[in-house]
C-alpha cells in the first residue's frame, strides 16, 4: 500500500503531493488481485471535447507529453484516460449509473478506475474547470474526487460541484453527505452546505450554507441527472442486471423492449425490417482493449458491447440482453467485447472478412448462430450491407482482424489551456 501511495504521490508537486499522501491512505487496500478491466463510457457531449489516454502525471503540465483527440459520444473510457472541453460539456456515466458532467474549460483526470471483488473504486482528480457529480455505489465502491489542496470523499449515495481554478477550489454538496479530506485533518458535510479553500492560504478554510438556486451549469446536470435516473429504472424492468446499468437509460429513451424467447429484447425507434445493427458508427483503437465499434446513436454502447443479437422474423434484428450482467469476471462484473459480432473469414479462410451478430446461444470455435442469416461484408474498413451465405461456402473465425480491414477514426485536438 505504501509503494502504490508513493507512487500517486509522485505525480503532484508541493503541498498537493503530500496532502494526497495523506488523504489517499483512508481509500481501500490495494491488493496484488485488483484489477483494472472497469471500461466506462462518455455519455454525451457537446461543443469542443477532447481526450488523452495513458495519462501518468499532471496532463497541463508542460513536460508532459499528452496526444489529445477529439472525443465523441460513447467512446469507451478506461483507467488514464483525461477528457478535457472547452467550448463545450460532456457526461461520463460509470457502470453503476454513477455520473460526471462536466463543465465549459475543465480537465477531469480518470486517475484509478479498479475493481476488486467485484468493488470498484474510482479516484478522480480535478484539474480545472468545474464538474458535478452523482454517485450511486454498490456495496464496498469506493468515490472520491481531488481538486486543489483536498479530495471529496462520496459518502453513500451523494450529488456534489467541484470548483477548481488557480486561485482556489469550491465544494457544494447536493444530495446526500460527503467527507472533505485535508492534509490535516477531514470535514464532513451534508446537503445544502459548501466548502471552500483559497490557494493562498491551505491552513485556512470556509464552510457556509448556500442559498444559491444554482447557475446555467447547475441546472443543466440537474436534468441530466434527473433524467438519467428515472430512464434507468424504468429500464430495470426489462433487463435483469444488478451490476452494470450504464446505458440503460439510452434504451428506454430510444427504443423499446419487446417479448422474444430469450425474455425481452431491444430494438431502437424508427428503424425499418431493413435495419441492421452495424448500420451508423466508427471504430476506436485502444491498445489495452481493441478495435471498439463507436455506435453513434445516443444508445449506441449496450447493444454493442454486451449482450448479443436475435433476429426476429416478425420485428427484424433485435438486442438481447441475455445473460447480460452476470456470470462474468470478479463477482458477477461483465466483461466488455470491442463489438458484439464475430470476426469471419470466406473461402475455407482465405477469402474476404465479414462479422456476424453475436447471437445468445453462440459458443467459442463453433459456427455463429445468426450466420443463417447472412454476412455483414467489410470492405475498406467499412462495414457493407448484409450478404446471405450460400450454400456451401465455408466461413471460419478469426482470432484477430487484420489490422488493414478497419480504420480508427483519429482526429488529434488542441491542447487545453490552464484557466
Amino acid at each position: 500500500m505504501l509503494s502504490r501511495t508513493l507512487r500517486f504521490a509522485s505525480t503532484f508537486v508541493g503541498a498537493l503531493a503530500l496532502f494526497l499522501l495523506a488523504a489517499l491512505s483512508s481509500a481501500p487496500t490495494a491488493s496484488a488481485d485488483v484489477s483494472h478491466i472497469r471500461i466506462i463510457r462518455i455519455s454525451y457531449v457537446q461543443g469542443e471535447v477532447r481526450f488523452a489516454r495513458d495519462v501518468k502525471g499532471d496532463p497541463l503540465a508542460a513536460e508532459e507529453n499528452v496526444v489529445w483527440e477529439n472525443a465523441e459520444m460513447n467512446l469507451p473510457v478506461r483507467q488514464g484516460f483525461v477528457i478535457s472541453t472547452g467550448n463545450g460539456r460532456a457526461e461520463v456515466e460509470f457502470e453503476n449509473g454513477s455520473l460526471a458532467l462536466i463543465g465549459e474549460n475543465t480537465v477531469l483526470q480518470f486517475f484509478d478506475l479498479s475493481l476488486e471483488d467485484g468493488a470498484k473504486t474510482t479516484r478522480l482528480i480535478l484539474r480545472q474547470g468545474t464538474a458535478s457529480f452523482s454517485v450511486n455505489p454498490s456495496n464496498g465502491d469506493y468515490f472520491s474526487v481531488t481538486g486543489g489542496d483536498f479530495s471529496v470523499e462520496a459518502d453513500g449515495h451523494s450529488s456534489f460541484r467541484l470548483d477548481n481554478f488557480d486561485d482556489g477550489s469550491r465544494i457544494n454538496v447536493m444530495k446526500g453527505r460527503v467527507n472533505v479530506l485535508r492534509k490535516k485533518g477531514s470535514t464532513l458535510l451534508d446537503k445544502g452546505q459548501t466548502f471552500s479553500m483559497k490557494a493562498d492560504d491551505p491552513k485556512n478554510f470556509d464552510i457556509a450554507t448556500n442559498t444559491s438556486t444554482g447557475d446555467d451549469f447547475d441546472k443543466w446536470a440537474a436534468n441530466r441527472i434527473s433524467a438519467e435516473y428515472n430512464n434507468t429504472a424504468a429500464a430495470q424492468q426489462y433487463v435483469n442486471s444488478p451490476n452494470y446499468s450504464s446505458g440503460l437509460s439510452s434504451l428506454y429513451t430510444y427504443g423499446a423492449f419487446y417479448p422474444c424467447q430469450f425474455g425481452n429484447c431491444w430494438r431502437p425507434y424508427g428503424v425499418g425490417m431493413g435495419w441492421s445493427p452495424f448500420d451508423s458508427g466508427s471504430w476506436a483503437l485502444d491498445p489495452s482493449i481493441g478495435m471498439s465499434f463507436i455506435g453513434s446513436q445516443p444508445w449506441g454502447w449496450l447493444p454493442y458491447h454486451y449482450g448479443a443479437w436475435i433476429f426476429d422474423p416478425l420485428y427484424g434484428w433485435l438486442w438481447s440482453p441475455n445473460a447480460f450482467g452476470g456470470g462474468g469476471l470478479y463477482g458477477g462484473y461483465p466483461g466488455y467485447s470491442p463489438v458484439t459480432g464475430t470476426w469471419l473469414r470466406g473461402g475455407k479462410g482465405k477469402g474476404p472478412i465479414g462479422i456476424v451478430p453475436t447471437h445468445p446461444l453462440d459458443a467459442k470455435s463453433k459456427t455463429p448462430q445468426n450466420l443463417t442469416h447472412g454476412v455483414f461484408a467489410v470492405n475498406n474498413g467499412t462495414i457493407g450491407r448484409l450478404t446471405p451465405a450460400t450454400a456451401g461456402e465455408q466461413w471460419k473465425s478469426v482470432k484477430s482482424v487484420p489490422t488493414n480491414t478497419l480504420n480508427a477514426r483519429v482526429a488529434t485536438a488542441t491542447a487545453p489551456v490552464r484557466v
